[in-house]
């Protein structure tokens, strides 16, 4: 496949482009996002790849395309017509996408609700988050909450006698499972789980519980009980079901929507043309941008004008509002996340 990498532009419309994400060093990672997703970061172990981003913490550059090298930001602020009109937008990138790579257990944790992180985080967003589990060591679990209602004052002291393991939910996870953590929901990501993330943009986290680990320097990492108790959710929480999930056939492709709520829109497409006298057509909408995150497979964008745009799994690329009409060939299973 010859990639032009969309160079061109035409008609005034706007060609998809590929985002090379940030990468973050936390003490839980591995490392399956360089070996399993050929993530090209100089990290050790590498724990998260921020693909999708505009947050201040760890903004994506543009890979492809007129815009190639700049950072997320700068595109979206000189072209706030790639966001859309979806009130949720409102002139900025209201999600971040995230891969995950859990070699050990992450923190118990719990985020702030969009009121409470206004009026005591400077403004922020707060944090509901989407995990689609890509991959599962055998007997891996997710933390859900509590077994039984808690109250503060039992909570916290059985955080400070290392107690509070007996009071948690864990729920085993299993590939291609879909969880929905709504802001305020004690929540960890178990070891040996690997995982996509879509959240509000946000990067608040008020860590409850560490295992009294400590960094390469010895340090345990702070945790932030007086704020993580005034927003959790601490009534006993029910087991989570997956969500009924029905295939929608199109040539060349199926879909299935994995998770709908305020904050965003998440699809799982299937892509499949091999068998097929063309190519799988997509046209986009001028109500929100789109994000594509190939998670397995590989395949090519067709634009206008022959140009052309190969992904491969691991790879990340915005599909601007008003983007010309494209067309899909490969296969791969993707992501596909909107407002």
């Amino acid at each position: 496949m010859t990639n032009k990498n969309m160079n061109c532009k035409s008609d005034n419309h706007s060609q998809p482009f590929m985002l090379a994400p940030v990468g973050k060093a936390y003490l839980w990672g591995g490392r399956r996002l360089k070996d399993d997703f050929n993530k090209e970061i100089d990290m050790t172990p590498l724990a998260e790849t921020w693909e999708c981003s505009t947050h201040p913490d760890g903004v994506s550059r543009v890979l492809s395309g007129i815009h190639q090298g700049m950072l997320l930001t700068d595109v979206l602020q000189q072209h706030p017509e790639y966001l859309g009109t979806h009130p949720r937008t409102d002139g900025e990138l209201p999600i971040l996408i995230k891969l995950i790579d859990a070699k050990k257990d992450l923190s118990v944790q719990v985020h702030p609700n969009d009121a409470y992180a206004r009026e005591y985080e400077n403004g922020s967003l707060g944090k509901t988050e989407m995990w689609y589990v890509l991959d599962t060591a055998k007997d891996a679990y997710l933390v859900y909450g509590f077994h039984h209602d808690m109250d503060q004052e039992t909570l916290r002291n059985s955080i400070e006698e290392g107690t509070v393991e007996k009071y948690l939910q864990k729920i085993a996870v299993q590939k291609d499972d879909v969880f929905l953590i709504e802001a305020g929901q004690v929540h960890a990501i178990g070891a040996g789980t690997l995982i996509a993330e879509i959240q509000e943009n946000s990067n608040l986290t008020y860590r409850l519980y560490d295992y009294g680990r400590v960094d390469q320097n010895g340090q345990k990492r702070p945790l932030h009980l007086d704020k993580a108790l005034q927003v959790a959710n601490l009534k006993r929480s029910l087991e989570p079901r997956q969500p009924m999930r029905v295939l929608k056939f199109h040539r060349g492709y199926a879909t299935d929507l994995l998770c709908r709520c305020q904050y965003f829109q998440v699809e799982r497409m299937l892509l499949n043309t091999e068998r097929c006298r063309g190519m799988a057509d997509f046209q986009t909408g001028s109500n929100s941008f789109q994000v594509f995150l190939c998670t397995e497979g590989c395949g090519v964008i067709y634009g206008d004008s022959a140009q052309t745009l190969n992904f491969y799994k691991g790879d990340c690329i915005f599909i601007p509002a008003d983007s010309v009409a494209f067309k899909l060939h490969g296969k791969a299973c993707l992501l596909k996340i909107s407002c």
